[in-house]
């Protein structure tokens, strides 16, 4: 708990507390699902598709950066994302004044390459597998120098990204239930951690792409194992859990749900459309597992999701929201 308390005064000021949402249409289609009526009449959403960058990871990338040395912040950071991470590490380490270099698969979303150089980081685009894209960082690593800064993995990251629970618990005191989306898990076990250890008796759900579940496999084999993903939701397509994050998960979340990408789409379609919100896919998971009556829900709770991210390529959303599955009615 001390590290996630550093956390909020490291990233205070610094990124947005952003707003809690609430749609009361979501809690007819969750009835509509065979689910029972929540609290309030109204599902809660954390919006951090509002945060700078457009996504969670400032939180973790700052706490981070910040925790460098003199001499680490001189060296300059290396890392690793298809994108929103990279992101979040280029606008933190423009924050401090460190140099950032960040390594993305060649297979990218543009808008997210171009926001990084934006920030000012130094973009290097290679490989198509991820045995690929880590080998060029150990490379860049080893012949200039550079720290190597995990996108997920790491405790300083996971504390900053616990900075929205307190937040969570701030808005919905009488949270009963919290869904979040997984890629590596460091979201989860930020957020699951800051919830749990001041409100224990919160139910929190993982919600993962279903041909990108690194941590369920992690947490059935108890190890990190390296896997193929492919999913429409490019933020949540990490190649392996961590020991940290599988570590916390293991201890935190309660359970963890499989979606198809259609069905995650939904999400994504339901934001745009009855919210007025952009939600990328790996933004929507959370909403779209509550919304098909995928998540627990007991009568008369209160239920909130995490909108993690909205950083989707304006001219793809169309062809997104029509791959979509229905949602019930």
């Amino acid at each position: 708990m001390e590290q996630l308390l550093a956390a909020r005064e490291v990233v205070a000021g610094q990124v947005h507390r952003t707003p809690m949402l609430s749609s009361a249409t979501a809690a007819r289609v969750i009835a509509a699902s065979g689910g029972p009526p929540i609290a309030d009449g109204r599902l809660y959403v954390k919006a951090e598709n509002l945060q700078v960058t457009g996504s969670f990871k400032p939180r973790g990338m700052l706490n981070k950066v910040a925790a460098l040395s003199p001499a680490e912040r001189e060296r300059g950071i290396v890392t690793f994302s298809a994108g929103n991470a990279a992101q979040g590490y280029a606008w933190a380490a423009r924050t401090v004044g460190v140099h950032a270099v960040v390594v993305m698969p060649v297979g990218a979303v543009q808008s997210k390459v171009e926001a990084c150089r934006g920030y000012g980081a130094e973009v290097v685009l290679h490989g198509t597998h991820i045995d690929e894209t880590l080998a060029m960082v150990e490379e860049i690593a080893r012949e200039r120098g550079l720290v190597f800064a995990h996108p997920f993995d790491d405790p300083h990251v996971i504390a900053g990204y616990g900075t929205m629970g307190f937040e969570i618990l701030e808005d919905v005191p009488e949270l009963d239930v919290l869904v979040v989306g997984i890629g590596g898990g460091g979201l989860i076990s930020g957020v699951a951690a800051a919830v749990k250890e001041r409100r224990p008796g919160v139910r929190i759900y993982g919600v993962e792409p279903d041909q990108s579940n690194a941590v369920s496999i992690g947490l059935e084999r108890g190890e990190p194992v390296q896997i193929r993903p492919h999913t429409v939701a490019d933020g949540l397509g990490a190649p392996f859990a961590g020991l940290w994050t599988l570590a916390m998960c293991s201890r935190y979340v309660d359970e963890i749900v499989l979606l198809d990408d259609p069905t995650i789409l939904s999400g994504v379609r339901f934001a745009a459309e009855r919210m007025k919100q952009v939600f990328e896919p790996a933004g929507a998971a959370a909403l779209a597992a509550v919304l098909h009556g995928r998540v627990p829900i007991r009568p008369r709770e209160r239920v909130c999701v995490v909108a993690s991210g909205g950083n989707v390529e304006i001219g793809r959303l169309g062809a997104l929201i029509e791959g979509a599955a229905p949602l019930p009615h």
